[in-house]
């Protein structure tokens, strides 16, 4: 402890016990504790909770290692961050629709959603679909699909995010196919595919095949994207979907980082070299309410990364130590009640990500709760984020709230929670072992159990849920589904069927099976079989009887 430490902790102590506690006993505090998710916020921070941070190596300049401050020199100053709000519904050709207005409007990116069947890897006219096509996302069998999805939207120009994850290969294989038919090299095609599997054992539920295999092909759309198109994202690691399904923003970072070094070391097996597939793999993570931890966060983010990649990886080039993430404001913090105030909410959870220094954002509409989101609201959402970038200044300055006591403090707290928590996933032998072993899926749901507990002793407050709850609001207007999408899907699907070339087609999907038999390549004979217009069901068909279907851990 320096002098100065020793000096304002004597202060500190003097004014609690005289000015502090005078008006204690007068005006008792709210709640006898404040948290964040991760740590009590305590009443006050000075200079001595930072003694063990030194600038020039925890915190630094921008652009430069460990990048606790953004990974550009010049931030937004030079770029804003890409406007990429979340669509895609019903059939290739309304999403297509859907997308031309957004880009119309002042989007600078497109972000897709997929239906359940898409994800899970069943075509439109599966029994197992029925009632689901269409209904989540847009329905995508063939590249047929695919090719309807993007007429007329330039593959060399737009840069697109894909929520897909155990199939992710193959819808990659089917968009890479899109852009040599619109006559763009694979080199110059830019764009993310989530195609993280791990965080669907633990979170969100669209996996099929067993975890090792999954990440088995994870990492081969990874290592065949760093060679062949070197400008996409061939993974996009998921901490959003793991804070959805009831993290702490700790426990967000340290499960998404233990992911994404089980996707490194099968690259590795595959024999990567770190620096190929380092600089490419993108993030997405869940910006919440509470504003300064969540601003904390993608600093303690940027910081950690760095730090493993350079340190424990090895990794030499220093776009493999740069943390870059698209972020999305949280969808389980928005309420069907009073469904306005998801509008607010939204708003300072992306000023929150804006002020952290993300590189893509995308905000949860305020009717998400309630249904797929109208046209109005997506692009309410965009002029929200359009708000921010021009009218209040946050883009001006790089890391505004550098220096705050408490920010540096909850920069240095969440980083040091989420490295012991990635240690005892270490423990256990990694993250598909403690994925294996239920630790995650338990970690997770006892946490999701404490915040909900929180909200019914009203030790939580949250707003037209359980306080504050007077008053009549006109419902939204809400997103009405197509219907009649299923059996327009399963005609579309039936006529392309018609019309290929079916020795072709056997052809491709016998390669396949051998590939997944073995340990070869997949991409490859992936590709040939998009371009076959073998159908996603057909694919993961093959997989599923090779590989098998994964049967999750009973959790208590």
């Amino acid at each position: 402890m320096t002098t100065e430490s020793a000096q304002i902790q004597e202060a500190q102590s003097e004014w609690e016990g005289s000015v502090l506690q005078r008006v204690l006993g007068r005006f008792p505090e709210r709640r006898g504790a404040f948290r964040t998710s991760a740590a009590e916020a305590r009443r006050v921070y000075t200079p001595a909770d930072l003694d063990d941070s030194q600038f020039l190596t925890d915190i630094g300049f921008p652009g430069q290692y460990p990048f606790t401050r953004g990974v550009q020199p010049t931030m937004y100053r030079g770029r804003l961050w890409t406007m990429r709000q979340y669509a895609g519904f019903g059939t290739a050709q309304e999403s297509n629709g859907r997308f031309r207005q957004l880009l119309a409007d002042g989007q600078t990116g497109l972000s897709v959603a997929f239906d359940l069947p898409t994800q899970i890897g069943y075509d439109s006219d599966s029994p197992i679909a029925e009632g689901e096509v269409g209904q989540v996302g847009v329905a995508i069998d063939s590249l047929a699909d695919m090719e309807e999805m993007f007429e007329g939207i330039p593959l060399d120009k737009i840069s697109t995010s894909m929520t897909i994850n155990a199939p992710a290969a193959i819808l990659v294989a089917m968009y890479m196919a899109v852009a040599e038919k619109q006559g763009f090299e694979r080199s110059v095609v830019t764009g993310t595919a989530q195609n993280d599997v791990l965080k669907e054992y633990v979170a969100r539920g669209t996996y099929i095949f067993p975890p090792r295999q999954s990440v088995r092909l994870a990492a081969d759309l990874i290592t065949f994207c760093a060679k062949e198109a070197p400008r996409f994202n061939s993974i996009s690691v998921s901490g959003y979907h793991i804070r959805d399904a009831g993290s702490t923003a700790a426990q967000e970072i340290a499960f998404a980082f233990s992911n994404a070094l089980a996707y490194l070391a099968e690259c590795e097996r595959m024999g990567a070299d770190i620096d190929e597939v380092a600089p490419r793999i993108s993030w997405i993570f869940n910006t919440h309410n509470y504003f300064f931890e969540e601003i904390a966060k993608y600093r303690a983010l940027r910081r950690m990364w760095a730090r493993v990649t350079r340190e424990r990886l090895g990794a030499k080039a220093p776009e493999s130590w740069m943390f870059r993430t698209h972020t999305q404001t949280g969808g389980s913090t928005l309420t069907a009640q009073q469904p306005m105030n998801n509008i607010v909410r939204a708003s300072i959870q992306a000023l929150a990500a804006v002020v952290g220094g993300v590189q893509s954002l995308a905000l949860s509409c305020f009717d998400e709760a309630l249904s797929i989101p109208t046209e109005a609201a997506q692009r309410l959402a965009l002029r929200t984020q359009q708000i921010i970038a021009f009218e209040t200044g946050a883009a001006d300055t790089i890391d505004p709230l550098a220096g705050s006591y408490y920010i540096e403090w909850l920069t240095n707290e969440l980083e040091r929670e989420a490295d012991a928590i990635m240690a005892r996933v270490e423990d256990i032998g990694g993250a598909v072992a403690a994925i294996e072993a239920g630790y995650v899926q338990t970690e997770i749901q006892e946490a999701a159990v404490a915040y909900q507990r929180e909200i019914e002793t009203k030790d939580r407050i949250i707003v037209g849920v359980n306080d504050y709850t007077e008053g009549e609001e006109q419902p939204p207007v809400l997103f009405r589904p197509n219907t009649t999408v299923g059996k327009e899907q399963v005609k579309r699907l039936a006529a392309m069927k018609a019309g290929r070339d079916e020795a072709a087609v056997s052809a491709a999907l016998a390669k396949l099976r051998s590939a997944a038999a073995g340990d070869d390549a997949l991409m490859p004979v992936i590709l040939e079989a998009v371009k076959a217009y073998a159908t996603i069901g057909e694919m993961c068909g093959i997989l599923r009887d090779e590989w098998g279907e994964y049967t999750p851990p009973t959790v208590v």
